[in-house]
């Protein structure tokens, strides 16, 4: 095209001019080449993508979720499919765990034209749909969430018509609850002979720290045993105080970002015990009421 510009412009008498312009935008376009081929490539990329799209699921959770001891707490699941139609039965799985372990803690069924998502009869009413799955939307909601709710979320739907298939997040989501602290038990056990000592059990998460305060100053503690972090105790810790003495005031106090909690305890003397040569005032009572009875 260049040439027939060229030749169509040299019998007006500019055969020079549009010769050297010819070469000159022919070089431009072979020094931009790289650019030329890398924009191509990315329009193929971004269609290709686009087309892979159409036959693929999509489904978006939140990799963590932080709820509060005693508070609703709602944990977001969307997804979409390009073969999903509002004619289809949809079935939406919540599961706590992954693998044989698993368990599954809600399901319900999504019937064309219904309103709701209709569980079954024996299903717990702590938890309950949030979002709609008409809306692509499975979002759980968890009632008056506890320490015991911390685990890993999985949410699956299933797609039930021609061809059925199904969908579940493999990463999940992560629940963390966190508690205020919490003294559940403040107790004093031991003997006169051995010294006694104070005991104070706490609830929270993050795991309180727990420090104890004495008549006029602070007093070291330390921790009675490391609980398992597999277990339910991983939420509890146990501080003891000893040589506590009798006639005296302790406070157990606990803290941690969410909150404080004191608890106070006032040790007792202990009651003497009676000899062995001394009989007790009851039991003398009682004898004397007996052998009264005999001689009547």
């Amino acid at each position: 095209m260049l040439w027939n510009v060229c030749e169509l412009l040299s019998h007006r008498g500019h055969s020079e001019t549009v010769l050297f312009s010819g070469f000159h935008i022919f070089s431009g376009l072979l020094m931009d080449a790289p650019w030329i081929a890398r924009t191509v490539v990315l329009m193929l990329l971004v269609a290709g993508a686009l087309v892979s799209g159409d036959d693929s699921w999509s489904m978006k959770v939140q990799s963590e979720v932080r709820g509060i001891d005693g508070y609703p707490v709602v944990l977001p699941c969307t997804f979409s499919h390009p073969k999903h139609s509002q004619h289809s039965l949809l079935q939406v799985l919540w599961r706590l765990g992954h693998g044989p372990t698993a368990i599954v803690l809600f399901r319900c069924t999504s019937r064309p034209g219904a309103p709701v998502c209709e569980a079954g009869p024996e299903q717990d009413q702590r938890y309950r749909l949030e979002g709609n799955p008409r809306e692509h939307d499975l979002s759980l909601r968890i009632n008056s969430a506890t320490l015991l709710d911390n685990g890993r979320y999985y949410c699956r739907v299933e797609v039930q018509g021609k061809e059925h298939v199904s969908f579940e997040d493999k990463m999940g989501t992560r629940l963390r609850v966190e508690a205020p602290p919490k003294i559940l038990v403040l107790s004093v056990e031991g003997s006169e002979p051995s010294g006694y000592r104070a005991l104070c059990r706490v609830q929270g998460s993050p795991l309180p720290d727990v420090q104890w305060l004495g008549p006029d100053d602070l007093l070291e503690g330390s921790s009675v045993e490391p609980m398992a972090l597999d277990s339910p105790g991983r939420y509890h810790t146990v501080s003891q105080l000893r040589d506590v003495e009798p006639g005296q005031q302790y406070t157990c106090s606990a803290s941690n970002p969410l909150g404080k909690d004191q608890a106070a305890l006032y040790v007792l003397h202990p009651r003497p015990l009676p000899s062995s040569t001394e009989t007790p005032a009851l039991l003398l009572l009682l004898l004397l009421l007996s052998l009264g009875a005999k001689v009547v």
